[in-house]
Parts: structure tokens; C-alpha cells; sequence
């Protein structure tokens, strides 16, 4: 089923306080990380989450970013990974995706992390901006809901 297929991404129910989410975001491709972004927080916004956003250099930094806030405070409940990456020339493109995904869910496992993924791999900068539009189909609006489903979880189990 592809994005367009699918039902619009509304927040999920969430029982206890308001979550506390941290989008990173590797503006590198802006317009198309920005339209993630307002995607990502129409959802965190219908959940009534606290937010804080962080920006790294790029797609290889978002699970090195994630780590690094674990490891720090303010705490979070969950974690938002946004970006792009567009294949090119070479094959710099097939390990940026490989080692940044294998990272992030590194990272998640390692950690147990509530993590959503908006990382978009494509081929054509097209395919990143009908993406990350505000047409309600939107990878950040996915990712988001992805991140809350999983705080959903962990608190079912007691595991937050």
C-alpha cells in the first residue's frame, strides 16, 4: 500500500501525561525536511506533546544525535528522526541510508527508545516533496505517529 493508499496519520490515543518528543532533523534538502517538520508537529500537536527540536549536519548524524541526547537532560519519551537523502552518482547514497537506518534502530534497541523514522531515501528530489507535503500524506506526520504508538506501548507495559 503506498502513503496515498492510506488513511490521513492522526495522533494515537495516549493514556497518562503529555509526551515529551524530540525531533532531529538533517535540513540538508530544507523545503522537504520543513514540510516533514510541519507534518510531524500537526500530529505531536493533536497528541498535546511537548516538543523540542534539534537540527544535525545530516542523515548520517541522526542516530549519533539521538544517542547523544539519551545520554543527556532534559529526558524524552520519544524521538522523531527526520531528513532526505537523494541517490546521486555514486554509491555514497546506498551506505548514508544503510549505516543511518542500521543506527537509528541501533540505537532504539540498544536504548528501547520510542523512535519514529521520516527518513526519506529517493531517488529524485519529486519523490521527497510529494513526501513531505501538506496534502495530509506525510512522512513526518507518519513518523510521528509511528513515535507515539510506541510510547503507547511502553507505557501499556509499564516500560517507559
Amino acid at each position: 500500500m503506498s502513503t496515498v493508499d492510506a488513511a490521513l496519520p492522526v495522533a494515537p490515543p495516549l493514556a497518562g501525561p503529555p509526551p515529551r518528543v524530540l525531533l532531529v532533523r538533517a535540513p540538508y534538502y530544507r523545503d522537504v525536511v520543513d514540510g516533514l517538520t510541519r507534518g510531524a508537529e500537526r500530529i505531536l500537536r493533536e497528541a498535546e506533546a511537548e516538543q523540542a527540536t534539534l537540527d544535525v549536519a545530516g542523515a548520517f548524524e541522526l542516530p549519533q544525535a539521538i544517542r547523544l541526547a539519551v545520554r543527556g537532560t532534559p529526558r524524552f519519551d520519544a524521538f522523531v528522526a527526520l531528513g532526505c537523502v537523494v541517490r546521486g552518482e555514486t554509491d555514497h547514497y546506498d551506505h548514508i541510508c544503510r549505516e543511518t537506518m542500521a543506527g537509528m534502530m541501533a540505537v532504539a534497541l540498544q536504548f528501547g527508545l520510542a523512535l519514529g523514522t521520516g527518513l526519506l531515501t529517493v531517488d529524485r528530489i519529486e519523490q521527497a516533496l510529494a513526501r513531505s507535503g501538506q496534502d495530509g500524506h506525510n512522512k513526518g506526520a507518519e513518523a510521528a505517529v509511528a513515535a507515539l504508538m510506541q510510547v503507547a506501548a511502553a507505557r501499556r507495559f509499564a516500560a517507559s
